[in-house]
């Protein structure tokens, strides 16, 4: 099994929507950290499990300096962006998205979860 990680910073905004009175739920910022972890059992024909610049690109293109809340239905947790990374790249088995210094939100895909690394 070969893996890889990419680590990706992007600029954000959003708000929460919360069922509790939360700052979060005013439109804020964050220059967030997202790792990206991908494995596979074989390479790709370019010796790859993917390409660390196609994964920027997926990642960033999508996501940065932009307002979340204009591009999904979903609440933009940490959690749920974690998720939704995860499941947009397809060797992906994990995705640790740190919104702030020491606000850290993890997704392991089902299955993946007794994978290191």
């Amino acid at each position: 099994m070969y893996f890889v990680s990419k680590r990706i910073e992007i600029s954000y905004a959003h708000q929460l929507r919360l069922d509790y009175e939360s700052k979060c739920q005013r439109l804020h910022g964050h220059n967030g950290v997202i790792t990206v972890y991908c494995c596979a059992e074989t390479l790709d024909r370019n010796g790859m499990v993917v390409d660390f610049t196609h994964l920027k690109e997926l990642v960033t293109e999508r996501l940065d300096h932009r307002n979340l809340n204009d591009l999904f239905d979903f609440n933009t947790t940490a959690e749920n962006m974690a998720r939704w990374i995860c499941e947009q790249i397809p060797q992906a088995y994990k995705v640790v998205f740190q919104e702030s210094e020491g606000n850290i939100a993890a997704y392991i895909r089902p299955g993946f979860e007794h994978l290191g690394f």
